[in-house]
Formats: C-alpha cells, structure tokens, sequence
C-alpha cells in the first residue's frame, strides 16, 4: 500500500474540502493508495474551525495526529517574531517533535495543504513534501489573501495554482504542477472598471478595510483559483501515486520528460 502522509492547520473549510477530495479520488481509484496520517499544529478544542477538520479526519478512518505549535515553547516563538534567529531555532525544535511523533509512519510524500508554518530544513530533508500554493510559478507569495491583493495592485492578466516541493523559504520550491487562468478579459473587464473607480475614490487600504473579501474583483479572482486547486491537486496526488510524475533529487518528471519549470496541466483545471 502507497502510503501518503497529510499536514494541515485545519483553519477552514477550504483545508476540509482540500483532505476530503483527494481522500475520495484515491478510494474510488484503482491505486494502492492512501492517507496513513493526517497532522495538525493544533489541538482538539484550541480552535472550532480545527476542531471540525478533526471530527472529518476521524469521520475518515484516519486518527489524527495533533501537536500544537501554539503551545510548544510560546515564550521563544513570541521572541522568535521579533527575531529571525530565535524564530528559526524554534521551528528546529518544533519539527524535531514532529518527527519524532510521526516515528511510526513510512510516507512517500507528505500533502501539505492549508498548514500555516514555515517548515524547517529539519522536514524538508528527510521527507519528499509537497505545498499548494494560490499562484503561478515565480508569482506572489504569502497567503491566498496576500497573493489577490498583490495581483490587483500589480494589475495582474493571469493567475493560477502550483504544486511546488517544500523549501525551508516561503514559496519558493521546485514546482511540480500548475495551472493557469486569466484574470482581465470577458468575465473580468467589468470588475477592474469597478475597482479602479473606487480606488480612485477612497484609495486601496479604505476598500480592503471597508470590503475586504468581499470586494467583486478579489472575490472573483478566488473563486476562479478555488475551483482549481481541488481537480490540481488530485491530479498531482493521483500522478504521484502512478509513478506518472516522479521526483528524483529534486528534479521533476513527467512520463519520463524532465519538467524544470513544473508542468503545465491546464487541461484538468480548465472547467470554471
């Protein structure tokens, strides 16, 4: 049996939807494959969003493993936000316990998808670990929210969704597939007259204060990355398993063509 491991905050229900897709696709696949654990860096009660990730996770057969990075050295992680140093030892630390825990468990690859750490080289070398990520390869990083407002404020014509290898940096590991779609054009033109007629009027930090998510244009623009990342997912997990996308030193293949840039599969991620 293909044994795959999953990390997650747990935070919303995009991370429940994440887990609960990719969990159907492997059960009706003629794959030897599944989910051996799913890990969390928070506990049950500690928050109910995550607490609802929990019950799903045990809904599926699989027990939860859960370490609370809140409660783990608080005093070093608080001075560690001050201190880039500090914060770099405390994530050592922290992954040291998490290997430890997760002891029992041999993954091929581990799922991270909605886990709101930074990973430390101390997982990154020793497991094959993988990251969705809400942007093209070489585009914004940071959270999806983060990613929006910087694809507006750079007047962006596309977008899309990366699986990316896990690097100690943010973001910035070797893709592995992606996605792409646009984000001016019919569907879209209107929206931006909207936004730049408010932000001629109020300036962008009144309308994220003011709007938020909410505002027509940055809502759009998720809902066309949402509908994405589930189909990009599992079709990366699925491949994975196959042996259709394989990751050697490094380097990605697919059907044996070496892949430096990632590899683009528009066509399971096109249907809006």
């Amino acid at each position: 049996m293909y044994e795959i491991g999953w990390f997650s905050t747990g935070r919303d229900e995009a991370a429940r939807q994440l887990l609960l897709s990719v969990h159907k696709a492997l059960s009706k696949s003629s794959l030897q494959a599944h989910i051996h654990f799913v890990f969390l860096n928070r506990q049950e009660g500690e928050r109910p969003e995550s607490d609802k990730f929990i019950k799903l996770v045990r809904e599926l057969g699989i027990e939860p493993v859960c370490f609370s990075s809140a409660e783990f050295e608080p005093q070093m992680r608080k001075k560690g936000k001050q201190n880039p140093e500090i914060m770099s030892t405390w994530r050592e630390d922290y992954d040291r316990e998490i290997l430890r825990l997760l002891t029992p468990y041999q993954p091929k690859f581990i799922v991270l998808a909605g886990y709101m750490l930074i990973v430390s080289p101390i997982l990154c070398d020793f497991y094959n670990m993988i990251n969705l990520h809400p942007a093209i390869p070489g585009g914004p990083k940071g959270t999806w929210q983060q990613v929006i407002w910087q694809l507006i404020k750079e007047k962006a014509r596309q977008s899309g969704v990366t699986i990316h290898l896990v690097s100690p940096k943010l973001d910035a590991g070797q893709p592995i597939t992606y996605c792409t779609y646009p984000i001016k054009g019919e569907g879209f033109d209107h929206l931006w007259l909207a936004w730049q007629e408010d932000l001629n009027q109020h300036g962008i930090e009144r309308i994220k204060a003011a709007q938020g998510e909410a505002q027509p244009l940055f809502a759009e623009i998720r809902r066309q990355g949402v509908i994405r990342e589930l189909p990009l997912l599992t079709q990366t997990v699925q491949e994975l398993v196959s042996g259709d996308l394989q990751i050697n030193d490094g380097k990605i293949f697919r059907n044996g063509k070496l892949c430096p840039n990632g590899c683009l599969i528009d066509p399971y991620c096109t249907k809006a």
